[in-house]
This record gives C-alpha cells, sequence and structure tokens, in this order.
C-alpha cells in the first residue's frame, strides 16, 4: 500500500527540489504557501495523512504555470462548503483539469479514484455529478494522448515506479527518472 510519506518522499526529492518546493502533509485544509523569495521554498500543504489529498493537491500544482505558484493558492478563488448550484458549476469548471491528473496519479499508483465534488454540506451538486464523472475522465484520456505536461508526466513516470519497486520509500533518497 502507497502512504502518503511515499508520495511525499518521490516529490520532494525529485520535482520539489528541482523547483524548490516541498510536500507535506498534515495541515488542517490544503494551501500552497508560495515562495517569499526566489531563494525560499515553497510548500504544498495537504490535508492530514491523506493520500489522495496529497496527489489532489500535486495536481494543482502541475497545473500552475510559473506566475500562478508566485501567488499564495496559486491566486485563486475558494467557496468553502456549502456553495450554490451556480458556484458548484463553476467549481466543476475549475476542477476538471486538475481532477484529470489526479485521476492518472491514482492509476499510477492504482488506487482508487473518485471525484470529488468538495461541496459535501451544501447539497447543491445537482444533475451534473455523473457529467463532472464524464468529463474528468474524457479530459484524462486527452492528457494522455498528448497534453499532459512535462511535471505531471514526470510525477506519473515515478509514480509509477514507485509501485513497481518493491522496496519500502518512507525516507529512502528518491531521485526518479
Amino acid at each position: 500500500m502507497i502512504t502518503h510519506l511515499a508520495v511525499e518522499n518521490v516529490f520532494n526529492e525529485g520535482l520539489g527540489r528541482q523547483y524548490q518546493t516541498r510536500l507535506v502533509g498534515g495541515a488542517d485544509e490544503p494551501f500552497y504557501e508560495a515562495p517569499k523569495t526566489s531563494q525560499s521554498t515553497a510548500i504544498i500543504w495537504y490535508r492530514s495523512d491523506y493520500v489522495r489529498s496529497a496527489l489532489h493537491e500535486l495536481s494543482h500544482w502541475c497545473v500552475a504555470g510559473p506566475r500562478r505558484r508566485s501567488q499564495d493558492d496559486y491566486g485563486y478563488w475558494y467557496v468553502p462548503d456549502g456553495r450554490t448550484l451556480e458556484q458548484q458549476q463553476l467549481f466543476f469548471q475549475v476542477e476538471l483539469y486538475p481532477q484529470a491528473i489526479e485521476s492518472l496519479f491514482c492509476a499510477a499508483l492504482k488506487i482508487p479514484f473518485e471525484v470529488s465534488v468538495d461541496n459535501l454540506n451544501g447539497g447543491q451538486v445537482g444533475e451534473d455529478l455523473g457529467a463532472f464523472r464524464d468529463a474528468v475522465n474524457d479530459k484524462a484520456q486527452s492528457l494522455v494522448r498528448g497534453e499532459l505536461g512535462a511535471r505531471a508526466s514526470k510525477l506519473i513516470r515515478n509514480f509509477e515506479d514507485l509501485v513497481a519497486t518493491p522496496r519500502e520509500h518512507e525516507g529512502a533518497v528518491w531521485g526518479g527518472r
């Protein structure tokens, strides 16, 4: 079973080091902390010790370009649980690409994926949940056919290596390919 520490290590010793970014668990809420100077490190905080939270936050990092990565939480809006139907539809639009990447990360790690609506108390998901699942799957397939960025591609290869390698990765130095 893949642990959050293994995912952290793969990222932190590979792409994270290259991009001066650390993946750190244990947060009450996910948050991207942009670097304060060109010499400081960005931190991708993910919820508790949840592998899926780590993968979701990494997918947002893969989508964000240099300008977005220079802003806390990538400069995005966020409306918490309890969204209106219109806010939820906007959420689905914004989350399509990151969740498609997250689904590919899950596939590489051989763990189950389910879309996140992130509106459990609001109840304003409407009929769009099935359509959102289909759209995420379609987007993931188009990414596999050649639209996947370099950072996400590298992480997928690293995650595939993690699964294929029979040794324990928590605490091991990981360079990846």
